[in-house]
């Protein structure tokens, strides 16, 4: 299947379509799509959020900018598709439960096109895997996120594993301050280096 196509395809995708209006939200699907071939960064992240859906363009909030500068990169090349692929869990926002929390992306979501979305992606030669979904997908095992991303040199240069960069890990970061000290220069440097 052509890269076309299944770009089509996915943003058609209503899989979900009963899942979700039974949620505390009660909408409908919106697939954000936001890769093309010859990317040669993946960002491998969770779900869209509301503002996201909204907007229908990734990382369309405060994660956002927090994740650019994590990366050491302006809007216009984290917005290129050419250069950064944006691949989550699941392409819609999944809802949010009846305590107001994100719900989980559901699982039909990769399992039905992750890998045809991944075989259009040859070029990549850095994958940033953004919290514990992701991470599972691409490393296997049960791991918790921060051991995870303690261990990022293991998996460096061409993945490093990252904790969602929501305003609610906030405090998680104020924990654990080898993240932006050793991590983050290393990680800005292979993103320079990758897009150069």
């Amino acid at each position: 299947m052509g890269y076309d196509t299944l770009a089509r395809d996915i943003a058609a995708c209503r899989l979900c379509a009963d899942r979700f209006a039974g949620t505390a939200t009660g909408h409908a699907p919106n697939p954000v799509v936001w890769f093309r071939p010859g990317a040669r960064v993946l960002i491998a992240s969770q779900a869209p959020g509301m503002r996201v859906h909204k907007a229908n363009r990734p990382f369309w909030d405060a994660s956002g900018k927090r994740l650019r500068d994590w990366m050491g990169v302006d809007e216009a090349t984290f917005y290129d598709r050419e250069r950064v692929a944006i691949l989550p869990m699941a392409f819609c926002f999944p809802g949010y439960d009846a305590s107001g929390s994100d719900l989980p992306p559901p699982r039909i979501c990769a399992a039905t096109w992750r890998e045809r979305a991944m075989a259009h992606l040859p070029d990549l030669r850095l994958t940033l895997l953004i919290g514990a979904y992701a991470q599972g997908w691409h490393l296997g095992g049960r791991q918790s996120v921060t051991a995870r991303v303690a261990g990022w040199r293991d998996h460096a240069p061409a993945v490093f594993p990252l904790p969602h960069p929501s305003w609610r890990n906030t405090a998680w970061l104020k924990r654990n301050p080898w993240f932006e000290a050793e991590l983050l220069p290393v990680l800005r440097a292979r993103v320079r280096e990758v897009l150069a």
